[in-house]
């Protein structure tokens, strides 16, 4: 995304993308569903848990680990094979994000570095920091091209000016815009997906849409798929009008489906609680 044009908040601009503004009220209507079901009176806490179990199963199946829910609940053990270790790192991210939400609007660049950190799990020279000139990304499920080191620089800080100086966009532009922004730069050696899903959760937490994190997206993009995911993302990649506002939208759509997983869950516990 281009942060450099002639409008002073382009994030704001995006709002106003055609259909744009029904996926925001159709995301808000959903998110107020699920706040206002009268078991999260009581049990919020646990809505929350079990959003955040199952966000981490779906940006792990996205990143190549589609595992079954009541698999990741079993297991303990996350370093036997890549597949675990991605697991792993989705797990920790998703509990991660909560922690870092004070520093994001002051420091994004400084959080998404900790989520890279996080994510990786070691502490090789390539961990914790954007990808310098020669270094390559291992996101093999994106097949986008790979923007330079110092298109990665700059755009990065684009970025993180427009989070800073905060604006009037709705919280779903945002996020689908840091979301987009990340695969899209792909800006560390590994785990760009799942950061990238990270940095999106601690949007929609941040901006107060969905404060208890009980909301997942990342439910919603596995449940509309990898190739669908992955032709929004061109779409974003694109930068045309129609390609961000579908971008957007799916976003805006994983979100509802998110909800949607929360609410059955909440029915869940209300039919237990009978």
């Amino acid at each position: 995304m281009s942060t450099t044009g002639a409008t002073a908040d382009p994030l704001a601009a995006l709002g106003s993308l055609p259909g744009v503004a029904d996926s925001v009220e159709s995301v808000r209507k959903a998110v107020d569903r699920v706040y206002g079901h009268r078991i999260m009176r009581r049990r919020s806490n646990e809505i929350t848990s079990e959003a955040a179990l199952r966000g981490a199963r779906g940006s792990a199946a996205l990143s190549g680990a589609d595992w079954a829910l009541e698999e990741v609940r079993r297991r303990t053990d996350f370093s036997a094979g890549e597949e675990e270790r991605t697991v792993g790192a989705a797990l920790r991210l998703t509990a991660e994000a909560g922690q870092l939400l004070s520093i994001w609007r002051q420091s994004p660049l400084r959080v998404l570095a900790r989520l890279h950190l996080v994510a990786a799990a070691d502490r090789g020279e390539a961990v914790g920091r954007p990808r310098q000139a020669g270094e390559k990304a291992d996101e093999p499920l994106v097949e986008l091209p790979l923007p330079d080191a110092d298109e990665v620089a700059g755009r990065l800080e684009g970025l993180s000016q427009l989070i800073i100086a905060g604006g009037s966009a709705p919280a779903l532009v945002t996020a689908a815009v840091v979301h987009g922004e990340l695969i899209a730069l792909r800006p560390f050696a590994s785990h760009n997906g799942l950061v990238a899903r990270a940095a999106e959760r601690i949007v929609l937490i941040g901006s107060g849409l969905d404060p208890k994190s009980i909301c997942p997206a990342e439910v919603g993009h596995a449940e509309l798929g990898r190739a669908a995911y992955l032709a929004a993302l061109d779409g974003y990649v694109s930068g045309t009008p129609d390609g961000m506002a579908a971008w957007i939208a799916h976003c805006g759509r994983a979100v509802e489906l998110g909800a949607r997983e929360s609410a059955a869950v909440c029915e869940a516990l209300q039919r237990g609680a009978a």
